[in-house]
């Protein structure tokens, strides 16, 4: 009996001992609250951005096959974010004219850092001696940005001194 009585004790004694690892359910702003409003999330241009610059570090160590995969990551995540921006933007069309505004900006963008992906990659490969690969990022490079742009320009240009075309653009 007497160690029944012991037993509310012991739950008092090790119940106050403090925990280290407390998680707090308090958030010191509401927009901290959002998931993907921070830039640390992986569906951003700036992660994008950030696979760009990291496979620039390793063109500049020599690694081009970790640049490669860089590059492609980069490509790959701005193709998503394209594909989403316009799913949305096509299903808002005519019910809430401010969130197709704010798809196409955000498209624009996203489609601006997948042309500069594919320019990083396409330099890549004619850089390693594989520029059949390299002609058909040049050609989407053209097709998403358009010919007049400075993007497709280069691209354009690019492609003549591939061989793959002779005509020269004079927009």
């Amino acid at each position: 009996m007497k160690f029944l009585k012991f037993v509310p004790i012991l739950f008092i004694f090790f119940g106050n001992l403090p925990y280290k690892n407390l998680v707090y359910a308090e958030i010191q702003s509401p927009k901290d609250y959002k998931v993907l409003s921070n830039n640390s999330n992986t569906l951003s241009i700036e992660n994008v951005e950030f696979y760009i610059k990291q496979g620039d570090k390793f063109i500049k160590n020599g690694d081009f096959d970790k640049a490669k995969n860089s590059y492609l990551d980069a490509r790959k995540l701005a193709k998503q974010l394209a594909s989403f921006y316009s799913d949305l933007n096509s299903s808002f069309t005519g019910i809430d004219a401010r969130i197709p505004n704010e798809m196409q900006r955000k498209g624009k963008d996203t489609l601006q850092i997948l042309a500069k992906s594919n320019r990083r990659l396409s330099a890549l490969y004619i850089k390693t001696q594989k520029s059949e690969v390299a002609v058909p990022l040049l050609i989407e490079t053209i097709r998403i940005m358009s010919p007049s742009s400075s993007e497709g320009k280069e691209a354009y240009e690019q492609l003549i001194q591939l061989g793959f075309v002779e005509t020269k653009y004079k927009g």
